[in-house]
């Protein structure tokens, strides 16, 4: 498969899905807020959003967004497309500005250049490569274990820990589940190229990604509930979930990405950029969430 392809193909499709994920994030995030609270992963939740046209409407997003997410990941490796979605932050900082009535401020929009900037360098500088779609024997166990500590270690965080805290570790432990739902959904699509429709329905892969998908998706809606505001759930979730899918990309599928020293460095600064656009667009959010609330209050009183 030529460069030009997976640049053509795999490129758009994974940041229109991510623009997909970023609507669908909005308008869920003021959705779960009209319902009652219930224990995580309880599918009652469903059942009371299922009676809210716009969530409905929203599920269609999603689906939008996973299908062009498969159609990138059969085309482009697992540690380019997944990094992409980060891109969904963005997004959905604007289509909640816009639910609200606001334009994006000045700091927004800097942490949004950051973010895309930190993106684009760290996609340049590591050059990634490969298409696995199979497990290349490296042992699965290791990487297997930690992640299902770290699922462990923030559902009992967010059992535990009063407010954002506890959120926080909702929003990691959903980051988990999409990442390894992504990294299997590599396989599941090299399937679906190489022996057609039928041929993932022979293998186990594909029954786990529908067990797991959808646990990961009803946390995320559990996330957004308990959030106070959209952007720093939103944010967790989007750096845990393609750290997560790389390590499966790297550790399980034998794809590649540059690893000299200087790489290394250069990687290093391109990640930290990321990630503070992701910080400034989350504590921003936040700011706007604190005036917004103190105005409403202001109008109820006067």
């Amino acid at each position: 498969m030529t460069s030009g392809t997976v640049l053509g193909v795999a490129v758009p499709a994974a940041v229109i899905g991510a623009a997909s994920f970023g609507m669908a994030s909005a308008i869920q995030h003021r959705v779960t807020k009209q319902v009652p609270e219930v224990a995580t992963f309880s599918p009652r939740m469903l059942w009371d959003l299922v009676r809210k046209p716009i969530w409905v409407l929203s599920i269609g997003t999603v689906i939008v967004g996973l299908s062009l997410q498969v159609v990138a990941l059969a085309f482009g490796p697992l540690v380019l497309v997944q990094p992409l979605l980060v891109t969904s932050v963005l997004f959905g900082a604007a289509f909640a500005a816009w639910l609200a009535g606001r334009r994006m401020d000045l700091v927004l929009a800097l942490g949004a250049l950051s973010c895309a900037g930190g993106l684009a360098a760290f996609l340049l500088l590591a050059r990634p490569s490969g298409q696995g779609s199979e497990f290349t024997g490296a042992p699965v166990l290791p990487l297997a274990l930690g992640m299902g500590l770290l699922v462990v270690a923030s559902l009992l965080a967010a059992r535990w820990l009063p407010g954002e805290f506890g959120v926080v570790g909702l929003a990691v432990a959903t980051g988990v589940f999409y990442g390894v739902t992504a990294g299997l959904m590599r396989v599941v699509a090299g399937q679906f190229r190489t022996g057609g429709i039928v041929e993932p329905f022979g293998h186990w892969t594909l029954y786990v990604v529908c067990v797991i998908g959808p646990m990961g998706f009803l946390l995320s809606q559990q996330t957004f509930q308990r959030g106070r505001l959209m952007s720093p759930s939103l944010a967790v979730i989007t750096t845990v979930d393609p750290l997560v899918a790389a390590a499966i990309g790297v550790s399980w599928l034998g794809e590649r990405i540059e690893s000299s020293p200087t790489i290394l460095a250069g990687e290093a600064v391109a990640a930290a950029l990321m990630i503070g656009g992701i910080a400034v667009l989350a504590r921003r959010s936040e700011q706007i969430g604190r005036e917004l609330a103190a105005r409403e209050g202001s109008d109820s009183w006067g």
